[in-house]
């Protein structure tokens, strides 16, 4: 391409159109042409950033390959007919002809990969320090790339909220074709199960019945009335949940019982220890401990098939309630409702994920409910438990804290993992900032949550990070006068790992 033919090429642009003779003349001077073969790459995800480029004939195709897919983002073409089509989401015909000012504006790297489409592809190639003199020498350009960019971050963020609903949905459609076998599963189990049960229970009391004193059934008694009122456990922890069961199991065996297993589950499953079950049957002899502990153990063995029987159709409703809720994202109309109701229907949803984590629930009692958009927040939620959840590997706590805190509702949402690096923690509410690898993250997560939380809610959301503990923190106000800005003094780094 001579000379005089690349001048009336960028002339033509609308990016360079204003430009004086002096200007053209200097953008010619370190204009860097390149014609690309089909299908040749012009930079790839995740490469540092080091040109503005500008399409003069054929076209790009910019793609991005998220969770092993690789997704088309965009076309940019200099055929009218082609651009037209891309126009259709408000796309401005001047975005068709650069690309790659978004990563070098931002000092980072390109976020999606960029590669000809057609047999000859020409592009003219500014490198960085030549693109910020351009800036600062043109002043036209950024009355066009401006408009452009913004239109690109907003685009980027739609394209980023429907993959994360159609995600969300991925996710919840996988959960529901397993967790909705399992109520039918359970209820076919108990059904088969409970009429020996009972015939056991039938004859441990029998059993018990002759061997006890009158003082001895009333310490069973109690026992047995207070395993009614026992609430669920707070904390589940599966490996202490473990060691008690096989704990309360060698005891019994040792005891006499005929089925120490069943009883050593049904204790550990409430979240108790054999030191709470010495301490209820204080009063009963040795020669009738054995008949006791049988008769529990089948008393317990009832309860927990009556109890799965009860949980079917109940976690059937609180499924099909989660689907509704993920179904209309974006859809929903402000309304009040219980955060809490969002945060245990996420755990609902990213049930297959948290496996062999250790969750803790800290729910200050009678919260107020908040006005907002839940479907929305549950976006949120998701999107940070997910995070935790990738931190620990598959091991580890996960506390969530609800409360009130003067005009606002506080989320807390812990995690045990890797951490965020420290140089990293200022940023990560940033667009396209991600510190995962190629392909692991569009880097709009955390900015979608930080979007959704102050400009939809007018709330806050923080980090905090060191080793071994991160924390997410959510401020909500409870009334639309209120606001919830971070404390001052919040900090939002202690030190750093990668994550």
């Amino acid at each position: 391409m001579s000379t005089a033919e690349l001048r009336s090429a960028l002339l033509g642009l609308e990016i360079f159109a204003g430009l004086t003779e002096d200007q053209l003349d200097w953008l010619v001077s370190v204009s860097e042409p390149r014609v690309l073969a089909d299908g040749e790459v012009l930079f790839r995800d995740g490469e540092e950033a080091d040109g503005f480029h500008v399409l003069l004939a054929g076209g790009l195709v910019v793609t991005k390959v998220v969770d092993g897919r690789e997704e088309v983002l965009t076309r940019h073409s200099t055929e009218e007919e082609s651009a037209a089509a891309e126009e259709h989401d408000g796309k401005p015909s001047a975005a068709h002809r650069f690309t790659g000012e978004l990563p070098l504006l931002t000092d980072g790297s390109y976020v999606a990969t960029a590669a000809a489409s057609g047999p000859a592809t020409t592009v003219v190639a500014y490198p960085k320090p030549v693109f910020f003199e351009m800036l600062t020498r043109c002043h036209g350009v950024a009355a066009v790339l401006i408009p452009v960019l913004a239109w690109r971050i907003k685009s980027s963020e739609v394209q980023a909220r429907k993959r994360a609903t159609v995600e969300a949905l991925g996710t919840l459609a996988a959960g529901l074709a397993h967790e909705l076998n399992n109520p039918a599963a359970a209820v076919a189990r108990a059904a088969q199960e409970l009429a020996p049960a009972l015939e056991g229970l039938t004859r441990t009391a029998q059993a018990w019945g002759a061997a006890a004193t009158g003082a001895e059934r009333s310490v069973f008694d109690r026992l047995a009335e207070e395993l009614d009122k026992l609430p669920p456990p707070t904390t589940t922890d599966p490996f202490a949940q473990a060691d008690a069961e096989e704990e309360i199991a060698d005891w019994a065996e040792e005891a006499g019982t005929e089925r120490p297993g069943l009883l050593g589950s049904g204790i550990s499953d409430l979240g108790l220890e054999l030191g709470w079950l010495l301490e209820r049957l204080e009063g009963v002899s040795e020669p009738a401990l054995p008949a006791a502990l049988d008769h529990l153990a089948a008393l317990l063995e009832i309860r927990s098939l009556a109890a799965e029987l009860r949980a079917a159709g109940p976690r059937i409703s609180q499924l099909v309630a989660a689907t509704r809720d993920y179904a209309n994202l974006d859809r929903a109309p402000e309304q009040r409702f219980a955060v809490a109701d969002g945060i245990e229907n996420t755990l609902v949803v990213l049930r297959a994920k948290l496996a062999g984590i250790a969750i803790v629930r800290e729910y200050e009692p009678g919260l107020p409910e908040l006005t907002g958009y839940p479907s929305e927040l549950n976006q949120v939620w998701t999107n940070l438990v997910d995070n935790a959840a990738e931190a620990m590997e598959g091991a580890g706590t996960l506390t969530l804290r609800v409360r009130a805190e003067g005009v606002c509702l506080v989320v807390e949402i812990a995690d045990t993992g890797r951490g965020i690096p420290e140089d990293s923690l200022p940023r990560i509410f940033e667009p396209f900032y991600t510190t995962k690898d190629v392909g692991k993250g569009t880097g709009l997560g955390l900015h979608l949550s930080y979007r959704i939380v102050t400009q939809r809610h007018h709330g806050s959301i923080t980090a905090r990070s060191r080793p071994g503990e991160t924390r997410m923190v959510v401020r909500l106000p409870l009334t639309t006068a209120a606001a919830c800005a971070a404390p001052p003094d919040e900090p939002t780094s202690d030190s750093s790992t990668t994550r």
